[in-house]
């Protein structure tokens, strides 16, 4: 890590009493330097908040699979390492590693923004060059930005669904730290509390990230399209995706609106080829670049995170033995007409006694250019923000209106499925607008953490049917809406810590 950027590694297993990632200086971390003095350190700072975003545990691993992985949209294939086997048999312990990483790594990210946030108030006052004012304030907007995207993560994945503001002041939300120097309590706050920061901190963000005013989408959209850096555009992104969560409807259209309108982004058409036997959409997967693409963790040969297909293939250069394979009510989703399906799956034999022949989830074989580079297997930089979200948000948020606009939420997946299908649109009514926007939904965001937030919010609940060579022990599984697993438990050492007054979920009991 660069100078200045507080480090924290949780090694809670080594330790003889619970340690707490909230605690400003865990006993394994040691604080690089003891402020930022300078704004080339703020700058350093912001390195180090975007490293974070490295993290196996966060969206090049845990927080992008186990939410999908948990629910019914793959199944495990016998003879499998039984790698995240108890989150798929939805047998997840307060004391689950992943579940600890995940809560941990974000709550790490948001104590490297806070680090910056309290050290940039102190160097305000000692600036007088405005270049540099400049510098600090963009630099605090990417840590405003950044604390709202961990919150957010850990909003959707430890707490209930926010039916209304009124029930939200009731429920349990997430424990509030946004101050580096100062001690506040280790206690869960209500759910409103928690949308609520994260709102604050993105009305924040957009003021310190806005654009000039010069700025031309049509000159220097490029600039910001595929981006790895935070601007006013992930700002709204993320806006538009909360407020659908928050079920603040007319907030989603707004924020979705923004970015759909802006010119700068463009969805990666199946329909248009980039190279001979290869489309745009292809090559999104296959290199990574994209004008659909909003923010993206980057990666380089030399600096990247997890490896998002490994689980999906356990390729040995001779074979693949895939621990999960897609079910097959997904791949019967997509049509013949739709592109997709192509872009996303690979059908090949096992390398099992059992042989299993089975399309394999090609979406996550792995960044060409890493590989080629370094031969780095199944390492995909995470498209944390796409443009087809985006217009799913809008789609869904008009048919969630007091007055449901169906003609518009209609456009807009005919929209979405003039680049991804031959020839796809699609008339919404009153009677089939929600069924085609989870179908849309789960084969736009197939594998993408989605789908236990999505089932969340729809207060819907799942069977799996067993396929061909599925693991017994899970394949048959039925869960009801109100299973308290859809909330994922608070980590154990976090309600045992000294000095901590964390609530358990009812998943913890």
């Amino acid at each position: 890590m660069m100078k200045n950027i507080i480090t924290y590694i949780l090694l809670a297993t080594m330790l003889v009493v619970p340690v707490s990632c909230l605690d400003k200086f865990p006993e394994n971390a040691v604080p690089e330097g003891s402020a930022i003095t300078t704004v080339d350190e703020a700058d350093q700072a912001v390195v180090g908040i975007y490293s974070s975003f490295l993290s196996g545990a966060l969206y090049s691993g845990y927080l992008t699979l186990l939410p999908d992985i948990q629910c019914d949209m793959v199944y495990a294939v016998n003879g499998y390492t039984n790698t995240f086997g108890d989150v798929w048999r939805w047998e997840i312990l307060a004391t689950n590693s992943q579940i600890e990483a995940v809560y941990g790594s974000l709550y790490s990210l948001i104590g490297n923004c806070n680090f910056l946030l309290d050290n940039a108030a102190k160097l305000k006052p000692t600036l007088t060059s405005d270049t540099e004012l400049d510098r600090l304030e963009l630099y605090c907007g990417e840590a405003y930005f950044a604390r709202a995207l961990a919150y957010s993560e850990l909003i959707k994945l430890y707490c209930v669904d926010y039916k209304s503001d009124e029930a939200a002041q009731n429920e349990l939300g997430v424990v509030l730290k946004t101050k580096y120097y100062e001690n506040q309590p280790i206690k869960r706050a209500s759910l409103y509390d928690s949308y609520q920061l994260v709102l604050s901190d993105l009305d924040k963000a957009a003021e310190l990230l806005k654009l000039d005013d010069d700025y031309d989408p049509a000159v220097d959209g490029y600039l910001y399209n595929n981006s790895v850096y935070f601007n006013e555009y992930t700002v709204y992104a993320l806006r538009a995706r909360v407020a659908l969560y928050m079920r603040d409807y007319e907030e989603a259209i707004k924020y979705s609106t923004k970015i759909i309108d802006s010119n700068m982004f463009f969805l990666s058409s199946c329909n248009s080829q980039y190279s001979a036997g290869m489309n745009y959409y292809d090559y999104m997967w296959q290199y990574d670049l994209s004008s659909e693409v909003i923010w993206k963790v980057g990666f380089t040969s030399t600096n990247y995170g997890g490896a998002l297909g490994t689980v999906f293939f356990n390729y040995d250069y001779s074979s693949f033995k895939p621990d999960y394979v897609p079910a097959k009510w997904v791949l019967d989703l997509y049509g013949s007409n739709d592109l997709r399906y192509n872009s996303y799956f690979y059908e090949a034999q096992t390398g099992y006694s059992h042989g299993l022949t089975w399309p394999l989830l090609y979406k996550y074989w792995g960044n060409q250019t890493l590989y080629s580079e370094a031969q780095l297997l199944n390492v995909s930089m995470p498209k944390v923000f796409r443009l087809s979200e985006q217009y799913l948000i809008r789609a869904e948020a008009y048919c969630q209106l007091e007055t449901p606009d169906y003609a518009k939420a209609g456009k807009d997946l005919s929209t979405l499925m003039a680049a991804r299908y031959t020839n796809g649109s699609v008339a919404l009514n009153a009677n089939n607008a929600m069924e085609i926007i989870e179908q849309e939904r789960i084969k736009e965001l197939y594998m993408e953490g989605f789908r236990l937030q999505d089932l969340k919010r729809w207060g819907k609940g799942f069977e799996r049917t067993p396929q061909d060579q599925s693991l017994s022990n899970g394949s048959s599984l039925k869960i009801a809406a109100d299973n308290p697993l859809f909330v994922w438990p608070i980590p154990q050492h976090e309600i045992e810590s000294p000095g901590a007054e964390i609530e358990p979920n009812e998943s913890n009991r």
